[in-house]
């Protein structure tokens, strides 16, 4: 029996037990060291990412100034990153009277016109010169509207525009191979395009030209996106003519897409 117990205080030194945590303290370490490794790797990778989606939001969003000919179309990009968010801002209702009055004007002069366009020059409060490009009109939804358009393509004329009527965002001439973009305000109402989220596929949009040519749209999709997703603008047609309606949510904080493609192309 003694020799059992003086064997065991021999084998438990302290050189044993200095070894044990020493042996202890590393494996804690090494522990912590891998969780840390793995920490970094996860936000690398994390980084790494939203690195890879800003980029890609930023080329959506970056303004380009060089023409793009896609069949017949000589156009020039203007898509600014701030449009679509600021420009169909409806948190307000418009109750300007001016405004009331110049649609009313518009209207007015497009049925005097022979062509059945007005294409006289009309300014804004602020002095900027705009027109008619098109006409618009939506039988589901009763809606008819000439579709103004500035050269000035900034977000505050724009804005100043979309209190006046439906515009011309981006695109080629009206009825022409291409992607035609036209924006209009939603304010919960039935003016301008609040009932444009309504429209379902195989419902009917007319859009006349400066050329008195008529041409029948059928709609093919209706959805929902982020304002800084400018992918429905692309005029990457395939050959075809479409038409591409925008607006706001009921909410403000998204935009409904209508998308349409003309039942007999030019």
């Amino acid at each position: 029996m003694n020799q059992i117990l003086v064997c065991e205080k021999i084998y438990v030194t302290p050189e044993l037990k200095r070894k044990k945590k020493l042996y202890k303290f590393n494996f804690i370490a090494s522990i912590f060291l891998v969780i840390v490794l793995f920490g970094y790797y996860v936000y690398a990778e994390y980084d790494r990412n939203s690195s890879d989606k800003s980029k890609e939001i930023l080329s959506q969003l970056e303004v380009v100034e060089t023409p793009v000919d896609v069949g017949q179309i000589d156009s020039t990009v203007k898509l600014q990153d701030d449009v679509l968010v600021v420009v169909l801002d409806d948190t307000q209702e418009d109750t300007s009277e001016s405004t009331e009055v110049n649609l009313e004007e518009l209207i007015e002069a497009n049925k005097r016109a022979e062509s059945k366009i007005d294409t006289k020059y009309y300014q804004t409060k602020s002095g900027e010169s705009y027109t008619t490009v098109a006409v618009i009109e939506i039988p589901k939804i009763n809606v008819t509207y000439p579709v103004i358009y500035s050269k000035n393509t900034s977000a505050e004329t724009t804005e100043e525009l979309l209190k006046i009527s439906v515009v011309k965002y981006w695109g080629p001439e009206p009825n022409e191979q291409g992607n035609f973009c036209i924006v209009g305000h939603n304010y919960h109402n039935k003016k301008f395009f609040s009932k444009a989220s309504t429209l379902k596929k195989g419902d009917s949009i007319y859009l006349t030209g400066t050329n008195n040519e008529t041409l029948e749209y059928k709609v093919y999709d209706n959805y929902v996106v982020e304002p800084n997703n400018l992918k429905c603008t692309s005029q990457l047609t395939n050959g075809q003519t479409e038409l591409t309606l925008i607006t706001c949510t009921m909410t403000g904080k998204q935009r409904t897409i209508i998308k349409a493609r003309a039942v007999s192309a030019n």
